[in-house]
């Protein structure tokens, strides 16, 4: 069997065990979370030797540090996933959910209904915590799974992989409705993508290219969890030490993850105060600055910005700084560069707040708060398959509701249209 029909096979076998999900009743699918759990943390010794394993390759072929630290799984980490399938484990499940319901005349009683989507393909790069996300977000809310995940953590994903189905097995449900392409072979992708048969929908999650390439290629509906050029703009009105710790802890507490902070517009008129301090901070953090001509003049020993720089998602200890002459230039800024993904205002002018809430075009928009909050978890979802940059169907961190579609259900009594 060549890689092209292997593929097939394990599509059509996700697809073919996801129909039996809804005959499932949700405490059985909670008792498989239960079992997950148990197993996740019995094996996490396991869990960190395979995952030491893809962090060795990964030095050796001189992946950046923010993408090594994507793919670490240490003990925190493993609490975390064990935090996320208990939390998913408490939501009550969407499906069957009657969203509305009304009576015409002729008698027809209609209602409109949550139905699983069915079996979803996800694609993802180094984090392997994704496998696990993924996995028990699409049981919970009765769909199939098929993952693909990066060659740089196939060793931590088959471990997690392996536990999945052991959890399944141990309550009598069809492994096959959480499978894993176990190849390193790019082409694996490019085939998945063209399975519309047997996948209902495709979330790639990763680097750029990777969602250019699945959004060109595929044939069945994408939910894109694009990129995160995020922005933070601090208005004439800002309190300078909130200010401070918002944009700090937005670059630096995690620079490589999607909800940090990119660029940082300020308003001229508190520029200057401003960035003298700011600089300070970001020097002890390690940041390297990059700043437009009017920035320059106040830091004139950082880098000069490029127009490249605006458009840049660095995920890594580098921010670009503008200097903009109003609110209505920093929102025009942002609705040109963003990603449509996570922006924050830090202002004390409420209509200023209100404006950017209003005005700026992105999944989540933030008044005085960090971006790194858009997060699955921190939403109260339980965890998240990804963060969704699209405006159609999903928007935001991708859970449970997100992962379903509706159905019409009509009960008549006879009634014919004449």
């Amino acid at each position: 069997m060549n890689l092209e029909e292997k593929i097939e096979k394990l599509a059509y076998n996700t697809k073919t065990a996801s129909r039996g999900l809804t005959k499932i009743t949700e405490d059985k699918i909670n008792a498989v979370l239960e079992k997950l759990k148990e197993l996740i943390d019995k094996n996490r010794q396991r869990i960190k030797e395979a995952n030491q394993i893809d962090i060795e390759n990964a030095k050796k072929a001189n992946l950046k540090a923010s993408l090594i630290d994507r793919l670490l799984l240490n003990d925190k980490r493993i609490d975390g996933m064990i935090e996320a399938t208990e939390a998913v484990k408490k939501l009550k499940s969407p499906v069957g959910k009657v969203i509305d319901g009304w009576r015409l005349q002729n008698g027809l009683n209609i209602e409109r209904v949550k139905v699983p989507i069915g079996c979803l393909g996800i694609i993802y790069e180094s984090r392997p915590n994704v496998t696990v996300d993924a996995s028990i977000l699409c049981l919970k809310s009765s769909n199939g799974a098929i993952l693909k995940g990066g060659k740089e953590a196939i060793n931590s994903n088959r471990v997690l992989v392996e536990l999945i189905k052991e959890s399944l097995i141990s309550q009598n449900i069809d492994e096959n409705v959480v499978n894993f392409i176990d190849e390193t072979d790019r082409k694996a992708v490019l085939y998945m993508l063209k399975l519309d048969k047997y996948i209902d929908a495709i979330v790639p999650r990763g680097g750029e290219g990777l969602i250019k390439f699945v959004s060109q290629n595929a044939t069945m509906p994408v939910i894109k969890h694009d990129k995160g050029l995020c922005h933070g703009y601090v208005d004439e009105s800002a309190d300078l030490q909130k200010a401070l710790s918002i944009a700090y802890n937005a670059k630096v507490q995690r620079p490589g993850v999607c909800n940090a902070l990119e660029t940082l517009l300020i308003h001229k008129n508190i520029a200057e105060g401003f960035l003298v301090e700011f600089k300070k901070l970001m020097d002890e953090a390690g940041v390297e600055l990059r700043g437009c001509k009017e920035t320059l003049k106040i830091l004139p020993d950082i880098k000069p910005a490029t127009d490249e720089d605006w458009d840049s998602e660095y995920l890594d200890l580098i921010l670009s700084i503008k200097i903009v002459n109003s609110i209505d230039e920093a929102i025009e800024h942002i609705n040109r560069h963003g990603s449509q993904h996570s922006e924050t205002i830090i202002t004390e002018n409420h209509t200023n707040a209100e404006r950017f809430l209003d005005e700026v075009d992105a999944a989540c928009v933030y008044v005085n708060a960090s971006t790194r909050f858009t997060d699955g978890g921190v939403f109260g979802f339980g965890a998240e398959i990804g963060i969704s940059t699209n405006k159609l169907h999903a928007r935001g961190p991708v859970g449970l509701d997100e992962l379903t579609t509706y159905k019409y259900k009509i009960r008549g009594n006879g009634q014919i249209r004449r």
